[in-house]
């Protein structure tokens, strides 16, 4: 396992590939941590740096005290990348991970090369259901909202198989200041503008069932963006790369292959 502590924050990180390979880096969505994307990574074609994160509050990352910023979980992406060396990268990243990658690259164009944004949208929610949802959670704690969250999340199959309880145990253990933290980032946030002035490769990725970012929430973002590429993964709801992964990973290698990202003869 490696970290990078950053002062304020020390992130947990995993850094696979070769270091001179053209580096895909995968941010993950509120309540989840880094294993989001372990049925991705089979899937990817050899010969890719891949770099996977807990944004700060999750995972194995510490926790500093809420609230947070989208400004300061943009700069943690930020920093992690310059330590490590990283330009050009493709950024991954679902739901407040899509919102930080919208971010990361209005801001640092030098450090990501094309985007990928997956089930997130320029504006989630609104502030008072935000603020609605922090206050429950302080109050009550996150078992209090699981059930809920897993509904949001999954398509009614998979909610009734037994693969759901590892999820459901991962946003139950979530430290709640770091799920109150990120939520008040996605509640300050409104990308609108600065999306729409966005000019790179961009592949955006919608779930059917999903019930956080509906399909046409995230096909509006697709249209901000020039050339964007819309995909729509159904039967499965907020987090495809669990339920579809195959496919999730699919639309991802063939998107790196057209932008010339991997070697096409992989």
């Amino acid at each position: 396992m490696d970290s990078l502590d950053l002062g304020d924050v020390v992130l947990h990180y995993a850094d696979t590939g070769p270091r001179d390979a053209p580096a895909v880096v995968f941010a993950n969505s509120l309540g989840t941590d880094f294993r989001l994307w372990d049925a991705i990574v089979p899937h990817l074609p050899a010969g890719l740096r891949v770099i996977r994160y807990d944004k700060r509050g999750h995972g194995l990352s510490t926790c500093p005290p809420a609230p947070y910023t989208m400004g300061a979980l943009i700069h943690d992406a930020e920093r992690l990348l310059e330590a490590l060396g990283v330009r050009d990268c493709v950024f991954v990243g679902l739901s407040i991970g899509g919102m930080i990658a919208q971010g990361l690259a209005a801001k640092r164009l030098d450090l990501v090369r094309a985007v990928v944004l997956s089930n997130t949208a320029p504006k989630i929610g609104t502030r008072a259901m935000w603020e609605e949802r922090i206050a429950m959670v302080e109050s009550q704690g996150l078992s209090a909202m699981s059930d809920t969250i897993m509904t949001r999340w999954f398509s009614k199959d998979f909610r009734e198989s037994p693969q759901v309880a590892p999820w459901k145990r991962m946003v139950e253990t979530t430290p709640p200041a770091g799920y109150a933290g990120c939520s008040a980032a996605i509640a300050g946030s409104d990308f609108y503008a600065s999306t729409a002035k966005l000019r790179l490769p961009a592949l955006v990725i919608a779930g059917s069932e999903d019930g956080s970012t509906p399909p046409d929430l995230v096909q509006e973002l697709a249209g901000l963006i020039p050339g964007a590429h819309y995909a729509l993964i159904r039967g499965a709801g907020h987090l495809p790369c669990v339920e579809k992964p195959a496919e999730f990973a699919g639309h991802l290698n063939d998107f790196l292959r057209a932008i010339g990202h991997l070697d096409t003869k992989q």
